[in-house]
């Protein structure tokens, strides 16, 4: 059976690449580095980074402006791996063309670096509203840009956040976190209504208050002034906000000029198939700044299931991986706020059955769509001991049973019981959906030695991508900690005295 090879002409055989470039050090890139080197020791890989530190984990970037996180403490690999693994690394080196001719990407210091499979992960770049001096603000979307709002934020007597999706909420609470008034500013008649309906965002921004956020929905930003030492945000109807430091959380884009200029297909992201080739098959995309379906991912799990996929292939160790999608769940696990979102949450009783139960005032608010007896979205605001269970039954299609107000609260006669019974979780239960860690694998490195979740994260990386799963993580180990303390009491009062 024949096989397109890596230049793009039939042969029959496994297509192996023993010159590997990387564009981008990111999540992403810096994931797809390590598994192949964990695939294959001997392929040459050369990483480019456009920023000089190591690779960090972006979904902990809010952590690191809370103060909960230290910078070194959010990095997802050390410096000295890349040495270690015999890796290239130019880290603080930006690719700034490809020449697909002779497969080679050409650096921002004149450096010429040959391929024969050339992996692009550019990631995304924060959108800059066309708003009078907003250059005055701060992104929030490097480790960079949280050195500068810590820095402003010493001084600063209040802040304005704008942008009300999930990167603007958790910059707000950070900032709140640390003590400073906040006030967030969206767009949008209620926050992150990408992922909520309106009652949810609504139970968010008062949550919120409570923390310390100020919310102002249904805002437009017409200009940020100078105002003394300070700022000045001005919203439409004339309205201004008096502010020290002023932040931008609007969204992000793909990074897609390096492909663009290449003459690769772009659409919103770089287009790619279901082995994350682009139209050059020589040249691979992935993470936040490809397009797989007609999708565009701005979450880990999905970046990683991908770099997954080309690693298999781009080692041959296995031929038949493809990408074929991710079932999406966001998660916000900010101090004092807890929200998972999945699926299709804005959908009405006019399209599908729906449970709901809201208790403003606690901060509650648990939604369940339902379409053929199947899990096609949900939301679960506030702490909620359903979110194990509901997010399986979402990830598998399965069907759902009859007790539906079971479902949103475990323990009640009819539930299932699942949730919140770490022994009982199956093992095939999927734990940690950025590693794609089961409570299975959990449960065998326990058994071969693992005993804290450190120990945990190292043989599986569960805990390591949004951080999420770390409370379902302990809870299996407390579990099975107290089952083997049990067990070693009982064979203790069968020994004969």
């Amino acid at each position: 059976m024949s096989v397109l090879s890596l230049n793009g002409h039939r042969r029959r055989g496994r297509a192996r690449a023993s010159r590997l470039v990387v564009v981008g050090n990111g999540m992403s890139g810096s994931r797809l580095v390590t598994e192949v080197r964990a695939r294959d020791p001997e392929i040459r890989i050369t990483v480019f980074g456009a920023e000089p530190r190591p690779p960090y984990n972006r979904v902990l970037l809010s952590n690191v402006v809370a103060g909960t996180s230290r910078p070194e403490q959010v990095w997802l690999l050390d410096p000295a791996w890349y040495g270690e693994h015999d890796v290239t690394a130019r880290l603080g080196v930006p690719v700034t063309a490809i020449d697909r001719e002779t497969r080679t990407v050409i650096a921002a210091d004149g450096t010429r670096e040959p391929y024969d499979v050339l992996v692009l992960a550019l990631g995304s770049e924060p959108v800059v509203p066309p708003v009078e001096g907003a250059d005055r603000a701060v992104a929030f979307r490097t480790l960079d840009d949280c050195e500068r709002i810590l820095a402003r934020a010493r001084t600063a007597r209040h802040a304005v956040v704008i942008g009300g999706g999930l990167l603007g909420v958790e910059a707000a609470r950070g900032l709140a976190g640390r003590g400073l008034p906040v006030t967030l500013v969206h767009l949008a008649e209620h926050l992150m209504e990408r992922q909520l309906d309106a009652e949810a965002g609504l139970v968010l921004g008062r949550t919120l208050a409570r923390l310390g956020v100020a919310v102002r929905t249904g805002a437009t930003v017409t200009a940020i002034r100078p105002d003394g030492e300070g700022h000045r945000v001005e919203l439409a109807g004339g309205e201004a906000i008096a502010t020290d430091l002023v932040v931008l959380a609007c969204g992000v884009r793909p990074v897609t000029g390096l492909a663009r200029a290449a003459g690769l297909e772009v659409d919103q992201g770089i287009v790619v198939d279901d082995e994350m080739r682009t139209d050059d098959p020589a040249i691979h995309a992935i993470g936040e700044c490809c397009q797989h379906a007609g999708t565009v991912y701005g979450l880990v799990a999905p970046a990683w299931e991908q770099a997954a996929v080309v690693a298999d292939l781009i080692t041959g160790a296995d031929p038949g991986a493809r990408y074929t999608g991710s079932r999406t769940v966001t998660r916000l696990k900010a101090a004092g706020v807890e929200l998972a979102a999945m699926g299709e949450t804005r959908l009405t009783e006019d399209d599908a059955e729906v449970v709901r139960f809201s208790h403003h005032r606690d901060g509650t608010y648990r939604k369940l769509v339902i379409r053929d007896d199947r899990l096609v979205g949900a939301i679960l605001l506030g702490d909620s001991p359903a979110v194990g269970t509901l997010t399986q039954l979402y990830d598998r299609g399965a069907p759902l049973p009859r007790d539906r107000a079971g479902l949103l609260f475990p323990g009640l006669a009819g539930a299932d019981g699942t949730a919140g019974d770490p022994g009982r979780v199956p093992d095939a239960a999927t734990v940690c959906r950025c590693n794609n860690v089961t409570a299975g694998r959990i449960r065998a490195c326990w058994a071969a030695g693992a005993r804290d979740v450190a120990a945990v994260a190292a043989a599986t990386r569960a805990t390591t991508g949004c951080g999420s799963c770390r409370a379902d993580v302990e809870a299996i180990v407390a579990g099975l900690r107290a089952r083997d303390a049990h067990q070693r009491d009982q064979e203790r009062e069968e020994v004969p005295a």
